[in-house]
């Protein structure tokens, strides 16, 4: 894929005390190219785009941080070509 416009896509489960789940989620919606596929008392489930995986890092490392955050751990990462996904 050398040279052609990609996109990343990743899945993600951020575990969240649940007294500080709501704040995260309001957090997590505010992100760019962040979707909140699921939620619970303590764990929510996200998928996040970018044009590079060292983004999708930066952004989960950023998320960790946040009051509340227990761990956010990539699960699964794909890589596209934007020209196969019609965007």
């Amino acid at each position: 894929m050398t040279g052609e416009a990609t996109i990343h896509i990743s899945s993600a489960v951020v575990s969240v005390l649940p007294e500080r789940r709501d704040e995260v989620l309001r957090a997590l919606a505010a992100l760019p190219d962040v979707e909140i596929h699921q939620r619970d008392a303590s764990k929510i489930v996200i998928v996040m785009e970018a044009a590079e995986s060292g983004i999708l890092g930066g952004r989960l490392a950023q998320i960790a941080t946040w009051q509340g955050v227990l761990s956010a751990n990539m699960v699964f990462e794909q890589v596209e070509r934007l020209a196969d996904i019609g965007d």
